[in-house]
């Protein structure tokens, strides 16, 4: 089974949005059956992105700390260390750690941003599926 590498607007679905759309992704996640992988250094982002003011308001409104919803993410993703870079790069740099680390494991990448879902074709060359929202049912 792939591992998967989710990217920081999904996480964001998943951890304060709660987007219907992320609710098969939500389960396979709790039912432990997939491992997700994430750097540190996208952790910090998502840490980042969690203060942002419209973040932030959300996670107010429905009584919650950014710390709240970063411990849901910890609690979905194995930390492991940054991939070395992939051989095809991104048009959006801060997004070039999640193809990075896609390669690295030919993992399933799960991205909603066109600048990762147009590489879709260069990533299954090197093993890694792109993903614009997980499927509801899995093989």
């Amino acid at each position: 089974m792939k591992p998967l590498v989710i990217d920081t607007n999904v996480a964001l679905d998943l951890c304060v949005f709660a987007d219907p759309a992320t609710e098969p992704l939500r389960q396979a996640l709790a039912q432990g059956q997939w491992r997700c992988l994430a750097t540190a250094a996208m952790r910090d982002e998502l840490h980042r992105v969690l203060c942002y003011p419209l973040v932030a308001r959300r996670l107010l409104a429905d009584g919650r700390s950014a710390d709240q919803a970063l411990a849901v993410w910890d609690a979905a993703v194995s930390i492991v260390a940054p991939a070395p870079k992939a051989p095809y790069t991104c048009k959006d740099p801060d997004d070039q750690i999640f193809i990075d680390l896609a390669a690295e494991h030919q993992a399933r990448l799960i991205s909603k941003d066109k600048a990762v879902l147009c590489m879709a074709k260069r990533l299954a060359r090197l093993g890694a599926d792109v993903l614009p929202r997980w499927p509801e049912t899995q093989a």
